[in-house]
């Protein structure tokens, strides 16, 4: 699925996004446009530098180890950021999975954040062997991702909720992932619930 091109220019300055950074949980059902969601996702872990493909987010030793699995209430997709497209993964509302809090399912679009521990291999020798350092700087490149949401959802006046509080191995099992593939963390994205 095709989302349309990022608008990469806009949005608040840095230092007001900043400044109103914050976790949100009483999020709204109001569903994010597809221009939207495409501008999220780009900020999030898109390619910022076509030549080399590098992306918004650091990846140390460019592994780009992060599979980003989006959460729609129509369906599951794998976000391809050096195309900048969805790749669908599975039919069907499954938004609630993604964290073991009451109100997870609510948020229009929930991110999942999957290591793909293969990738630190596939570099010609520059990978990464050591399963605990891989596990670190995968967190840490999640995080990294994360924060993107987080500044990007403060800049567009969205709400952002970071989890770790979820059952990764039925994920996994959702996601058909492999061994070396492992669920980390989630994050939901929507706009702020009325009062």
């Amino acid at each position: 699925m095709d989302l349309p091109k990022p608008q990469t220019q806009g949005g608040r300055p840095l230092m007001a996004a900043l400044s109103d950074r914050k976790t949100e949980r009483n999020i709204s059902e109001e569903k994010l446009s597809s221009q939207m969601l495409s501008n999220l996702l780009w900020a999030a872990w898109g390619v910022n530098r076509p030549a080399t493909r590098g992306r918004t987010a650091p990846s140390g030793m460019n592994a780009q180890e992060i599979n980003l699995y989006v959460f729609l209430e129509r369906g599951i997709y794998l976000y391809d950021g050096p195309s900048h497209s969805l790749k669908p993964i599975l039919a069907g509302d499954y938004r609630a999975t993604t964290g073991s809090q009451a109100q997870v399912g609510r948020a229009p679009a929930s991110l999942v954040f999957v290591a793909d521990f293969d990738k630190y291999n596939a570099g010609g020798g520059r990978g990464i062997s050591d399963a605990a350092m891989q596990l670190a700087c995968s967190n840490a490149h999640a995080g990294f991702i994360a924060q993107n949401v987080y500044l990007f959802a403060a800049s567009e006046g969205l709400a952002s909720w970071f989890r770790a509080m979820l059952d990764a191995p039925a994920l996994s099992k959702l996601l058909s992932l492999r061994p070396a593939e492992k669920v980390l963390y989630s994050q939901g994205v929507g706009y702020p619930a009325k009062a």
